[in-house]
């Protein structure tokens, strides 16, 4: 069983946190994030940490992702967080323009891609995509949507993937047609 809801919540200096009856609320200097607390945990406020508590035995999952969602918030509105895209292929490219992304994908047309709200994403040499954000959910969340346009081919690894992505190649078939008896 995971004893993550049992550790405390340090919050920096620069950051508060006010918990109510079913919403917690992180500011920060990057900006501010609400959590909504489910029925049965709330967050208590122990030597300058918080504490996820929970009514009964039944909560003990709900306890765990509070602890987490909160603490993600907390780190959210202090630093930020950020994902890196590479883009593999010929042709393939990608430029912001206003609130989307314009991405040529080896399609027979450009994929234009929303930007969310309350996410930035930066282009450097057409193809590397950082994608930044205050809520760890929503960053990944639109790394992931980004990725899915063109994931990454499992013959020749073109498509869009993480940088540092670790993919594993298939071997093609060999020499076909060369063993016809």
């Amino acid at each position: 069983m995971s004893r993550i809801g049992r550790k405390p919540i340090v919050v920096p200096s620069g950051v508060t946190v006010q918990a109510e009856a079913n919403l917690v609320t992180v500011k920060g200097p990057k900006g501010i994030l609400s959590i909504p607390l489910p029925h049965g945990i709330r967050l208590e406020k122990q030597d300058g940490t918080y504490l996820a508590q929970m009514e009964n035995e039944d909560h003990v999952a709900l306890r765990g992702l509070v602890r987490a969602e909160v603490a993600n918030a907390v780190e959210g509105v202090s630093k930020g967080f950020e994902k890196h895209l590479d883009i593999v292929g010929i042709g393939y490219r990608a430029e912001v323009s206003g609130k989307s992304v314009v991405l040529a994908l080896g399609y027979s047309h450009p994929v234009d891609f929303p930007i969310p709200e309350g996410i930035s994403v930066s282009v450097e040499k057409q193809t590397h995509l950082i994608i930044k954000g205050v809520s760890a959910r929503l960053v990944g969340q639109t790394a992931a949507r980004i990725r899915g346009l063109r994931p990454p081919d499992p013959y020749k690894n073109k498509g869009v993937r993480y940088t540092g992505e670790r993919l594993k190649k298939k071997v093609g078939k060999a020499a076909a047609g060369a063993t016809k008896a």
